[in-house]
Parts: C-alpha cells; sequence; structure tokens
C-alpha cells in the first residue's frame, strides 16, 4: 500500500503542530492535572495580540511558565488550554486591562503585537497557535450569555466549550465559512478592489456561505453579486483558518462564462482583468495594482493561477 500523501500547509495560520487532547480535556480531573504540571507553558496575549520576543533567527512567541502567565493574570476564565507538545501541556492566557502590560508587569518579557503584523514575521506553527489562541479568546468574548435563555455562561473543557448553569445549553466556538475565489475567463484572472482597502490594492473576490447553501453554490451566487459574472465551474485550492475573529477561507478557483465584469458598487468599486504575466508583475511588487499581503489566501490562489492551476485539474499553459 502508498504511503499517505502529507497535509499540505499552504497559508499562514495553518499548521498548528499541538496536539488539542480533545478526547482527554473534558476528562474530571485532567486539566487540572495539566495546570499543576511544572513544565506546563503558557503563551500571553492582550486585546488579541500575542507577546512576542526578538531573537538571532526572528522573532518568536514568548513561552512563559504557566505559574508565571498566571501570575501575571489569575482570572481562570482569561486562561485556555490548547493542546499538548509531545507531553509538555501548552496553555494561552488572556491578560486583562486597558493599559499594555509591556510597560507593567510584562515589561522586559517581549511585545504585544498586532496579529496580522505579528503573523508576517512569526514561523508558520508560532502563528497557527497564536491565531487559534486568539479565536477561543475573541468566541469566548463574544459569548458569554446563554444564546437560548440569555443566563451567563460558564468556561468549560479548558476554554473549548461553555455552558449555561440555567437551562443547561452548551455552546461551542463557532467558525464561519467564507469562500475566497479568483474567477478565470480564458487567459485572464479577476481581481476586485474595495474601497477601504489600502491604495492600490486588489485582491480575490470573497463572501460568506449563508444557510441552505454549498460551497459551490456561495461562489457562484458571490461572484455573480459582486462582478455580474456566471460561473460554470468550481476548484477547490485550499482552505484557512483566519482568526478575525473565527473564519475559515476556502480558496477556490471558479471559471466564469464571459469578460463582461462590472463592479456591484457596494461590495467592490473597481474589477479588473489581468493575464498571467500581469498577475506575475502583481506578485512580484512590479506593476502598480498591489498584491495581497503574503500572509492571505488570496496570494496564494493568485500564485497557484500563474503557477497553471486550473479549473480542469490539469496545468494550463502560461502565455508565451
Amino acid at each position: 500500500m502508498d504511503a499517505p500523501m502529507p497535509l499540505p500547509i499552504l497559508n499562514t495560520f495553518a499548521g498548528n503542530p499541538l496536539d488539542r487532547a480533545g478526547e482527554l480535556r473534558s476528562t474530571d480531573g485532567w486539566l487540572e492535572e495539566q495546570a499543576a504540571n511544572p513544565e506546563a507553558l503558557a503563551m500571553v496575549l492582550w486585546q488579541g495580540r500575542p507577546l512576542i520576543q526578538d531573537h538571532a533567527d526572528g522573532p518568536r512567541l514568548a513561552w512563559l511558565s504557566l505559574a508565571h502567565a498566571t501570575d501575571l493574570e489569575r482570572d481562570l476564565d482569561r486562561r485556555i488550554f490548547l493542546g499538548l507538545w509531545k507531553d509538555a501541556p501548552v496553555f494561552a492566557v488572556e491578560l486583562d486591562g486597558a493599559v499594555d502590560p509591556a510597560s507593567g508587569p510584562a515589561q522586559g518579557l517581549g511585545a504585544f503585537t498586532e496579529l496580522r503584523e505579528a503573523a508576517a514575521v512569526l514561523s508558520g506553527s508560532d502563528a497557527a497557535m497564536a491565531g487559534g489562541a486568539k479565536s477561543l479568546f475573541d468566541w469566548r468574548r463574544r459569548h458569554g450569555f446563554c444564546a437560548n435563555c440569555g443566563h451567563r455562561t460558564e468556561t468549560t473543557c479548558g476554554g473549548w466549550k461553555r455552558v449555561c448553569p440555567s437551562c443547561s445549553a452548551e455552546h461551542f466556538p463557532r467558525v464561519d465559512p467564507v469562500t475566497i475565489m479568483l474567477p478565470v475567463f480564458q487567459d485572464r484572472c479577476l481581481l476586485g478592489r474595495q474601497a477601504a482597502w489600502p491604495a492600490g490594492r486588489m485582491s480575490a473576490l470573497a463572501g460568506f456561505l449563508e444557510p441552505g447553501e454549498t460551497i459551490e453554490e456561495a461562489c457562484a451566487r458571490e461572484i455573480m453579486e459582486e462582478s455580474g459574472l456566471t460561473v460554470t465551474a468550481v476548484r477547490y485550492h485550499s482552505s484557512q483558518p483566519w482568526p478575525f475573529p473565527s473564519q475559515l477561507m476556502i480558496g477556490l478557483i471558479a471559471r466564469v462564462s464571459d469578460a463582461n465584469a462590472a463592479p456591484d458598487q457596494t461590495e467592490l468599486e473597481e474589477v479588473r482583468w489581468f493575464t498571467r504575466e500581469d498577475a506575475s508583475a502583481v506578485l512580484a511588487g512590479a506593476h502598480e495594482i498591489k498584491a495581497p499581503p503574503k500572509t492571505a489566501i488570496a496570494r496564494t490562489l493568485i500564485q497557484a493561477w500563474v503557477d497553471g492551476f486550473d479549473v480542469e485539474g490539469s496545468p494550463a499553459s502560461p502565455n508565451p
């Protein structure tokens, strides 16, 4: 039997190396044992920003002992179990307060860095762990009350579940699926621009799935709504966890029926077709249009199409 192919890690925030121990974290007493382990480590965040340290080989997440992190923030509801690194338990602790703790109790430990900025310089595994922690803390903040009866909920399972003590409803972290797609027609791809983006930036089209839709249907609807184009075929490329606050970006290449694109002027203010040569120049920074950041799956999709990723599943020949 052939060996299984390894899972590809193509996008920033993918590739979390931790064993989430999902079958263990709900076991009575197990999390308490992990927290008491002298080898327990903690990532520290403040306002969704991970604590980053500079090292000779580049920035890294700052890892503290769990005991040290707990000294900085004693509210156990602000602690989440992330998983196991080999046999060592790994937690995340979010510090409270309006004042940057790096100028107070966390002084000298590093700098709290906005995650988009941090992800551009951290290793893939560090970015993935930080992104997962940020999403869980964001979910905790948004779901402090039961959607069923309105009572305040309580944290269980190391932060992976909230339970209502009034009606016993259980609440789990939510992930919002988003289709993000590169429309293509013949030898060109379509990029769009939102008015709020930095000057000159264009990117792939995207939109949330709606109830009762398949991924393909959502892709077709969003492309029609935003550019007026009809989708005739869709091919999946890759996905990306996007912790702003907690989305799953489903990356697609979509063939459309014609080139008569027009922006809807609501989501997009401009759309433009690019040849592979033009798109390659955009990615290289040699074009008036600015590419999506390297941390975004949109850039991965553009690069894949430039490299010959085809809707039909076979390499497409770039223009001579």
